[in-house]
Formats: C-alpha cells, structure tokens, sequence
C-alpha cells in the first residue's frame, strides 16, 4: 500500500516539475489513462497527452488527499481526490480544479505501476 501511494504523489510531482520524460516510468506497458471520455494507452502515449495539458503557463500543484487503496495479490484498486491550483495573473495561486482519480495498479518486475487512471473533475473544467 505504501509503495502505492509513493506511485500517486510521485505522478503529482512528475506532472507538477514538469518532468515529462519520467511519467512513462510511472504506467504499465498497456496502460490506459482516461481523461474527459478519451481514452489513452500506452505510457508514451498517456506521457504525450500528460505534458500537451501541462504548458508552462497552465503548470501548477497537484495535492492529492483521501486515498483508499485495495491490494489483492499484484493488483490493487485505489482511489484519492485532488486539487489543483495555480496562479493566474495574481501572487496567490487560486484552485482551478478539484476532482477524483480512480486507479488501477498492477506490481511488475519493476514495482507498481498505474494500470488504468481514470480522471474525474468534480469542481473547475
């Protein structure tokens, strides 16, 4: 469970630093990340999709809270909310978004990787 949620928090500081060409590290070779009903696969792929949102000017903090995490074996179902926040036009950063991430793990010879993400925006768009 915790290695778990080691693989969230590093996804939020991945997308948050900007560090493209270390996402697909985080996705097992079939992943699919779904996001707005499309669905994408492949960890080049979902990387590609991740940095194409993630501009410089649209970048900010991902806090990712309340997650709940279920192992079975060498796959898991977890689920957490977030919020994002970023400054636009002002020195304070304002909450822009805030939603729920719903996964899929599965444990590879290299440790937990997301095997499916799906993001749901309850607040923002």
């Amino acid at each position: 469970e915790r290695a778990i949620q080691r693989l969230m928090v590093r996804y939020c500081h991945l997308v948050d630093d900007g560090a493209f060409d270390q996402i697909p590290q985080l996705w097992a070779d079939d992943a699919e990340l779904v996001l707005r009903g499309e669905t994408t696969t492949g960890p080049a792929a979902i990387a590609a999709v991740i940095s194409g949102l993630q501009t410089p000017e649209r970048r900010g903090i991902h806090a990712g809270v309340n997650a709940i995490i279920d192992v079975e074996g060498d796959t898991a179902r977890g689920g957490s909310d977030f919020v994002f926040m970023r400054r636009e036009g002002t020195p304070d950063p304002i909450v822009k978004f805030v939603g729920r991430y719903s996964d899929q793990f599965v444990r590879t010879r290299d440790g937990w990787r997301f095997r499916r993400r799906e993001i749901f925006f309850r607040f923002g768009s």
